[in-house]
């Protein structure tokens, strides 16, 4: 009978069957010693019987010669291997079996090794409670195989598919579980069952009764806990509990259970489930049970095809880029210059999985710390700080480790003087920054919105332009304007005015800023890239307007959001969602990991 890959939820589709041709497998190349707490003493794991058996049982430890699915392994494959189509089934004359231990010559019963192999998807990180769950499962399989086994004598389920039977037939049993996350399943239901979407466990049975072997290779259960963590929170116990549910459930799937070819099959099913799960003393109905009341109380799981991770699934990913810089206005903040619980939490989740995330704005410091005060982003272990690095002041100010300052550059004081006396005569607001302090002339409602919308310092008001130009040193100045005024009179006129003394850069479009040549946000981002020797291709950036251009052709991967300019989406690797659509935590969940 060919091996089949059953689904193990309830609501999917119905076994697929597989052929003999797809039987043959890609050999893994090896496996590296997972981290875990102290395990069991090797005695006591490798000696491990059951007296009150009829069959005897003894868990073997990992072959020493194996470093393929070793209990406690972390599985690698070769960089151009694709997975397997059967991916724990491993050729005999490849794989090499495991050399029984001589029993004694009077010995009246055979015991029956269980040789159970717990891995760890690569991709999956290094999280203390899943390397827990691995060596707590290096018991717990091997015992849920010895009483799934007792309940197959004599039974009188007329469903299950019988073709396991004999046991006494076999000297070996051979089990792999794979703990992985949810872009790993659903390759592989995608793969196998043509269904693209994640699921919380799949069974793949290696049992080919034609050929006779001494070993009963029962097969491989795949599990995803980044879905068993949605469903352990959404039943009320541990991912622990939620992960032995699947793997009973995925066990039975291989001993013959299939609650998807009749309702009499999922009666039979659900009743082992309960009574195994009841034997082995551990928390939680069976997968089927608890399927029918999610269904029942409305929470039944959605299915998505989508690439975006879930909102607190980031922990089950390693992070693809080691830094993340990012613009505020038009980015990070939305159209009214906020920053929304669902960016601020797709940022802590980064952050706390190792992700730097790096400002890089026109703003002034100050106005980025009382942003994302607001959402506790700000501090040690925030997006910013005074000791933290960023790109202030479209690139003029720089700061590097510990927040020391690294660049600054001025404008040319003949530059905002004529600014300035520009804004007196035409009335325009203007506005002049220097560091942490903003400078201009006269008050203006546009000039205090910099300060209650925008979040900049409050404006100080100075007497003169010699005065104002005597006491700071200024690095741009700002026109506040309509969108209009900018487009059809202060950008042609400053464009042409300024000559190669500055130049003219325009992020929002009622606002025109002046700068000193050679200079921009992503020169500023270059430099500090350099201070912290840290690689492009270590970066993802996002941002949306022309000041981002450089940044984002800079970064590995540069994402600029649909409320950007035409220029700025022009040169972006992705155009994401905007910024009053989260799009900083899209750009985070689908990208970044």
């Amino acid at each position: 009978m060919p091996p089949l890959l059953y689904p193990l939820r309830r609501t999917l589709r119905p076994p697929f069957l597989f052929h003999h041709h797809h039987q043959m497998a890609r050999v893994l190349s090896r496996a590296s010693p997972l981290p875990c707490p102290s395990p069991p003493s090797a005695a006591f794991v490798s000696n491990l019987s059951f007296s009150n058996s009829s069959i005897p049982f003894q868990i073997s430890s990992p072959s020493p010669k194996s470093s393929i699915f070793g209990a406690a392994f972390r599985l690698v494959c070769r960089e151009n291997e694709r997975f397997s189509k059967r991916f724990g089934r491993i050729l005999a004359s490849q794989r090499g079996y495991r050399k029984l231990r001589r029993r004694p010559a009077k010995s009246k019963a055979k015991e029956l090794e269980l040789g159970v192999k717990i891995c760890i998807e690569e991709e999956l990180p290094d999280d203390p409670e899943i390397l827990n769950i691995a060596e707590m499962l290096r018991l717990d399989v091997p015992i849920a195989m010895k009483l799934a086994f007792e309940g197959l004598k004599d039974s009188e389920y007329k469903t299950r598919d019988t073709t396991i039977s004999d046991l006494g037939g076999f000297e070996n049993v051979e089990l792999s579980v794979l703990l992985c996350n949810d872009e790993f399943i659903r390759k592989l239901n995608k793969e196998w069952r043509d269904e693209d979407h994640a699921t919380d466990v799949l069974s793949m049975s290696q049992h080919i009764p034609e050929l006779k072997l001494p070993i009963l290779m029962l097969g491989d259960i795949v599990i995803s806990v980044e879905t068993a963590a949605r469903q352990a929170e959404e039943r009320g116990h541990t991912l622990l509990d939620e992960i032995r549910i699947l793997m009973v459930h995925g066990l039975l799937h291989l001993l013959g259970f299939d609650h998807e070819i009749s309702d009499e099959a999922e009666v039979e099913m659900e009743k082992e489930e309960e009574l195994l799960l009841k034997s082995l003393g551990w928390k939680g109905k069976g997968l089927i049970q608890s399927a029918y009341d999610a269904e029942t109380d409305g929470n039944s799981h959605t299915e998505n095809s989508d690439d975006r991770k879930k909102e607190g699934s980031l922990r089950f990913y390693k992070p693809k880029f080691s830094y993340i810089f990012c613009d505020v206005d038009g980015t990070m903040l939305n159209s009214k210059s906020q920053i929304t619980a669902t960016t601020a939490k797709a940022l802590k989740e980064a952050l706390s999985r190792g992700v730097k995330v790096v400002v890089a704005t026109g703003k002034a410091r100050p106005a980025v710390i009382t942003a994302l005060k607001a959402v506790d982003l700000v501090g040690k272990d925030g997006v910013i700080s005074e000791f933290s690095p960023g790109v202030f002041i479209q690139g003029l100010l720089v700061y590097g480790r510990q927040g020391r300052k690294i660049f600054k550059r001025n404008l040319d004081p003949d530059v905002c003087r004529e600014a300035f006396h520009y804004s007196c005569k035409s009335e325009v607001p203007l506005v002049a920054f220097s560091e942490d302090r903003l400078l201009t002339l006269f008050d203006h409602p546009l000039v205090e919105s910099l300060h209650t919308v925008y979040h900049e310092p409050k404006a100080e008001i100075m007497p003169s332009v010699e005065h104002l130009l005597a006491i700071a040193e200024i690095q741009k100045v700002l026109f506040l304007d309509t969108a209009e005024g900018v487009a059809t009179a202060l950008r042609p006129y400053w464009s042409e005015a300024v000559g190669g003394r500055a130049n003219v850069v325009q992020s929002q479009a009622d606002m025109l800023e002046i700068v000193p040549p050679g200079t921009s946000k992503g020169i500023g981002v270059r430099m500090l890239l350099d201070h912290l020797n840290v690689p492009a291709q270590e970066v993802m950036a996002i941002g949306d307007g022309e000041n981002d251009i450089e940044m984002l052709e800079l970064a590995s991967l540069g994402i600029a959001l649909s409320n950007g300019s035409e220029k700025t989406k022009a040169v972006a690797n992705v155009i994401g969602p905007s910024n009053d659509e989260d799009g900083v935590a899209d750009a985070i969940y689908r990208y970044a990991f």
